[in-house]
């Protein structure tokens, strides 16, 4: 394929109206290796479901592209909040938990529902491709297809069935992919492979990514080639994603962001991060997402980070606000007077468990004492907006001590920033390809080899829903109980009532964990 013929579009898949950061750092890392190439954004999320595939027509009239390069970034529909046509946690739960025949029944139908519309989605996105696709090869029949985003880096073995012979199925990072694919060079060596030509190898999405050395992205550019560009600016709701480094070192059982970005961490440089969110400050920007897996990995990228924030101030940005996924263990005084001191009004993290030992039998890493201490720092530096504290109840060894434990942890989080300010988010881990937690359902014949994470029915649904027995059955309880009585505050409500019926430890007793001699194993599910 030759450099001056080529004309890319790139398009994302119909979404949530998040910001489609993939897909512009792709368009611009191609810009800045092939200046002279043709590009164009296409953003479905921006597009009314009625008007996708016209939309999609219409552009591909009009761009003729050369090749087409789609994101696509969900799949998977497990969630502990609202969902496809409503809550796919609550449904679930009804149907397998309820005893009234009535509340049951609607669990049903609303996981049909939900299953109905996660086909669909199937469904639709599939035809969309094979639609750009055969139109794309009416104005050149040489015409050349990537599929690429989260979803496929999740599961590029499944669809493989839904996709055109020929696609090039990307998983992870497609920059040095791309590269080659346009320079005409071999580029079966990246993680990916072409629909009925070629299989991914083994364990595909555990090898390492190449990395490439990140500028700051040219939105002037970007606007020059997107027409839904300024979408994203029309309300100030919106949290523009800027990405600070890639990976992340940790090894946590359920997680597959280690597999899709690598474990090696990649810092972005400081300065093209602050050129890039300058740009956008001067298109009205004001509120920052910084989309890395986790915004300090640990302990040896504070001094990163510290670095980055204060040449946020350095630039006089003092009006804005940024948001996070952060492990609270890898703070200092330091930092947390730079977070406040540069807007930092949101951020979240995800100790699954305020059990040290669990957290340990998760492979978390996490010290739960160091995360209270620096909490405290946090608030001491003035910073008293929301914490978001993700729990994964019942994912490794739970018990009712370890209960009681993650609820004086969480009670102690509140005396930190007030009851009002730490919003606890409750989720039942979906059980993801590639993890740990796979690993071992597979070795304990609680799933088969070649089953189907993408199947949604409801005896696989229990599986993959990770909630199991003897704990399982209480834990329906709650949550039903919880949504019963105040559906619009669900995971405070279920804090409250696991403490009416269990109580709370000391706080001693959840921050202290014995080591173990022997590698501990997970619960078994029915």
């Amino acid at each position: 394929m030759k450099a001056m013929e080529t004309r890319i579009l790139y398009v994302r898949l119909p979404c949530n109206p998040i910001f489609p950061i993939g897909a512009v750092y792709l368009a611009d890392h191609v810009h800045k290796q092939f200046p002279d190439i043709i590009q164009k954004i296409l953003d479905l999320g921006t597009v009314p479901p009625l008007d996708y595939a016209s939309a999609l027509d219409d552009c591909i009239d009009q761009f003729k592209p050369t090749l087409l390069v789609y994101s696509w970034r969900d799949i998977q529909i497990y969630a502990p909040v609202g969902g496809r046509g409503g809550n796919p946690l609550q449904y679930t739960f009804e149907y397998y938990y309820a005893l009234n025949p009535f509340l049951k029944a609607r669990g049903a139908l609303g996981l049909l529902r939900i299953a109905s519309g996660y086909y669909g989605e199937l469904w639709r996105n599939a035809n969309l491709i094979k639609r750009g696709f055969k139109r794309a090869r009416k104005y050149h029949p040489d015409a050349k297809l990537v599929v690429g985003g989260g979803a496929v880096s999740v599961f590029y073995e499944q669809v493989a069935r839904s996709l055109p012979k020929g696609t090039i199925v990307s998983v992870g990072e497609g920059e040095t992919l791309l590269e080659k694919l346009l320079r005409g060079e071999d580029f079966l060596d990246e993680r990916c492979y072409i629909v009925g030509e070629t299989k991914p190898r083994d364990r595909m999405i555990h090898e390492f990514p190449n990395p490439i050395e990140k500028a700051a992205c040219d939105y002037d550019y970007i606007a020059s080639i997107w027409d839904e560009f300024e979408y994203y600016f029309q309300s100030q709701d919106f949290y523009i994603g800027v990405q600070t480094k890639r990976g992340c070192p940790h090894n946590c059982c359920y997680c597959v962001y280690t597999v899709i970005e690598g474990k090696q961490v990649r810092i972005n440089p400081a300065d093209e991060v602050v050129k890039e969110m300058q740009q956008l400050y001067k298109k009205g920007v004001r509120n920052f997402w910084f989309t890395d897996a986790q915004f300090i990995p640990a302990r040896k990228y504070i001094d990163d980070a510290i670095e980055l924030l204060q040449k946020i101030v350095d630039a006089g940005m003092t009006d804005i606000h940024w948001a996070a996924y952060i492990r609270a263990d890898n703070l200092t005084p330091k930092l947390a007077e730079l977070m406040v001191k540069t807007g930092m009004n949101y951020f979240e993290i995800g100790i699954t468990s305020g059990s040290q030992e669990l957290v340990r039998k998760m492979r978390m890493g996490y010290n739960l004492r160091t995360v209270l201490e620096n909490c405290r720092d946090l608030k001491a530096a003035g910073f008293n907006d929301l914490v978001s504290v993700n729990y994964s109840f019942n994912v490794i060894d739970e018990r009712p001590e370890t209960i009681r434990q993650t609820i004086a942890y969480h009670r102690e989080l509140e005396k930190i920033f007030g009851a009002d300010k730490v919003e606890p988010a409750i989720f039942f881990i979906g059980l993801q390809p590639h993890t740990h937690l796979e690993e071992y359902a597979l070795k304990n014949d609680i799933l088969k080899p070649g089953y189907d994470p993408m199947n949604v029915k409801p005896w696989t649904v229990r599986k993959l829903l990770w909630n199991p027995e003897p704990l399982g059955s209480f834990f329906g309880e709650v949550c039903l109980q919880a949504w019963q009585r105040n559906p619009n505050d669900f995971g405070r409500e279920v804090m409250d009532i696991l403490e009416e019926r269990l109580g709370r430890a000391d706080l001693e007793e959840a921050l202290t964990a014995p080591i173990e001699k022997s590698n501990p194993q997970l619960v078994t599910a029915p």
